[in-house]
């Protein structure tokens, strides 16, 4: 296999997994031992209180971190099992069951979507009062259909576009099936563009819940999968969290915190990589920062794809760390020159002051002419050796190469 398609390979895998783990797995894990028959009766007790568990710790460590995404969302699984919990039960009429089930595989879709996708903005504030609005009066609506009788507007809830043979494989109306499928639809593209933890959680939140209504066609009690929601999404929250202490917000890459804790896992053989860019200071001060900034996340992301197992750090200002687990330095020469010719032929065009941020449908060309800045880095590369035991005394060498690098016309890699 050659380079190149080993570095697909790689892509494809890392992207596989960030894409099912972890809520890919709990959710796996939830389908196997909730089956039917799988767990002893003596752990009915705890399976009763798992709902009332995870959504107590959502709401709890959304308070506690003042993420309002997380209590908004945690409260939405919690009325809808609620709701669920009677619309699947004994009490009342039957076509009054009929509407509350048809409302909530219609809603919740829907508010899983609409609070996934709110900005942060704290919890105590008149924004969150305005955003938990809407949750009584979707239930004010449903109280006024079931009033009204399964004639009334409420028909539309199971409203047939196309043959009944379409959907009589699942509990969910054809409305309901086509929310489905646009949110995740939806979703799947914002986890994509932004690969956050917290969308991975929404999006793997979405099909356990999609999975607890098609549960109940088998006489699966859904509260248990809107539990599993409500845990991959507090799984969600603690990943984000562990993003903001040890990741870089400009840039995307796990930062100091991170390598220093790296480092410390290593074992008798690693190499470092310290890589600087070339003239940031001038850069910085003839565009501004703002082109200061967009310089570092591209350098950046051209150092996350780096080859040769390594794996890139911010190191602080416009220096970045590579670490290669288990690599001599004559082993990693070649892939530090590969990334830095790869970011030498990247190029940095300009932003100019009246581009749009985000590409336009119709984009149209631009009277002045396309100014280019040339972007090139200095890299220093050091390994553990007798000389060079610890960590700090491995990161001082690559320091020193770097030196040399610069000091030698800059734009090259020196060991």
């Amino acid at each position: 296999m050659n380079a190149s398609r080993r570095e697909v390979l790689i892509t494809l895998i890392n992207g596989l997994h960030s894409f099912t783990v972890p809520g890919g797995l709990l959710l796996l894990g939830a389908l196997v031992l909730l089956w039917p028959g799988t767990l002893p009766r003596a752990f009915a007790p705890g399976l009763q209180a798992f709902p009332y568990l995870v959504f107590g710790v959502g709401l709890f460590l959304g308070w506690y971190f003042h993420r309002g995404r997380i209590v908004f969302l945690t409260l939405t699984l919690a009325v809808a099992d609620w709701a669920l919990e009677f619309a699947l039960g004994n009490s009342g009429r039957a076509a009054t069951r009929m509407i509350v089930f048809q409302s909530v595989v219609l809603l919740l879709p829907l508010n899983l979507a609409a609070y996934g996708s709110v900005s942060e903005h704290g919890i105590l504030n008149k924004r969150t009062l305005l955003l938990l609005a809407p949750l009584p009066l979707q239930g004010l609506a449903v109280w006024w259909l079931c009033l009204a009788g399964p004639k009334s507007p409420a028909s539309w809830l199971s409203a047939r576009a196309i043959g009944w043979s379409v959907s009589q494989w699942t509990p969910l109306t054809q409305p309901a099936l086509l929310m489905v499928a646009l949110v995740l639809s939806l979703q799947v593209l914002r986890w994509n563009r932004t690969r956050h933890p917290m969308e991975g959680a929404v999006l793997w939140a979405m099909v356990a819940v999609v999975v607890a209504f098609q549960g109940t066609r088998f006489g699966w009690d859904p509260s248990q999968f809107l539990a599993t929601a409500g845990l991959i999404l507090v799984v969600g929250l603690l990943q984000t969290s562990y993003r903001l202490a040890y990741h870089d917000e400009l840039t995307g890459l796990p930062g100091r915190r991170a390598l220093n804790e790296a480092l410390l896992r290593q074992g008798s053989r690693y190499s470092v990589a310290l890589v600087d860019i070339d003239h940031f200071k001038k850069l910085n001060d003839t565009y501004g920062h703002d082109v200061g900034d967009q310089v570092l996340r591209m350098v950046a992301s051209k150092l996350a794809r780096v080859s040769g197992g390594g794996e890139a750090f911010r190191y602080g200002g416009e220096e970045f760390c590579v670490l290669f687990p288990g690599k001599s330095v004559q082993e990693v020469l070649a892939h530090l020159e590969a990334l830095r010719k790869t970011v030498e032929g990247a190029g940095f065009v300009l932003r100019g002051r009246r581009r749009p941020r985000k590409k336009p449908g119709t984009p149209t060309p631009s009277r002045t002419p396309r100014r280019e800045v040339s972007v090139t880095i200095s890299i220093g590369a050091a390994e553990r050796d007798a000389r060079h035991a610890e960590s700090a005394q491995v990161i001082k060498a690559a320091d020193q190469a770097l030196y040399r690098a610069k000091e030698e016309g800059r734009n090259r890699v020196r060991s």
